[in-house]
């Protein structure tokens, strides 16, 4: 794809799916510009692709401290907002402060990041794209899945926005929609055949997706190869979302 010499910006990318897009931009040729909270997990990244890469290590509910980071790069071709934490209980048994940890980091550091990035991009002038990492749980009910639900609904319903109030800027805004994602947390987490069953049940392809399965369809969105895809949701679920 046409990510070579593209400034990329990727939270959340010290491990998991985010690790995934920054080390296959870099193998493309891309600058990534890479958050996350964990130095240790940017330490060992940078062992894996340190000629194009530059790591900061912050969490992304420091909200000012993020936009000043961002608002310094140099001009942004793209963002992959990816970084999300999980609180998975059920509806009766969430707290205030589970709904504040939830949506401090799914929908209020997300979107200012997104804000901060579509800022950069059009202070210089720079037509870019935009990719926020949701779930098929914004647009189908799982078992204790409530409040991790309704934040990556905000995310699908931020991207429709953001695409009507920035395309006139050039910027393009869309999310994918992973299912199960067999990261290292994944295949810890859905290791059970008994919690694992009921879902693979509803996947017509039988499987959850690997890492690679989601980074494909993210580079695919920050590249010009899709360059009239604007405010759109795109499922990577194997059918779960079809059924």
């Amino acid at each position: 794809m046409n990510l070579g010499g593209k400034n990329i910006l990727v939270t959340g990318g010290g491990a998991g799916i985010g690790r995934g897009v920054v080390t296959s931009l870099s193998s493309h040729g891309a600058n990534v510009y890479v958050i996350s909270r964990s130095q240790a997990n940017l330490d060992t990244l940078l062992t894996e692709c340190s000629h194009n890469v530059v790591t900061k290590s912050l969490d992304i509910t420091q909200y000012e401290a993020v936009r000043d980071y961002i608002l310094s790069l140099p001009p942004l071709d793209g963002l992959v907002n990816n970084a999300a934490t999980a609180v998975i209980r059920p509806f009766l048994e969430i707290t205030t402060s589970d709904f504040d940890a939830q949506m401090d980091v799914n929908v209020k550091g997300n979107y200012f990041v997104a804000q901060a990035a579509a800022q950069n991009m059009v202070n210089n002038k720079k037509a870019g794209s935009i990719v926020h990492v949701s779930s098929q749980a914004s647009q189908a009910a799982l078992q204790d899945h409530s409040l991790y639900g309704m934040s990556k609904a905000a995310l699908d319903n931020l991207a429709k926005n953001m695409a009507l109030e920035l395309g006139s800027h050039g910027i393009r805004v869309n999310c994918v929609n992973p299912t199960v994602v067999m990261t290292d947390m994944g295949r810890v987490g859905w290791s059970d055949p008994a919690k694992a069953g009921p879902m693979l049940s509803k996947i017509p392809l039988g499987r959850f997706a690997e890492i690679e399965e989601v980074v494909g369809p993210i580079l695919f969105l920050l590249s010009d190869s899709s360059s009239m895809v604007n405010g759109t949701t795109l499922p990577i679920d194997g059918g779960f979302l079809a059924m």
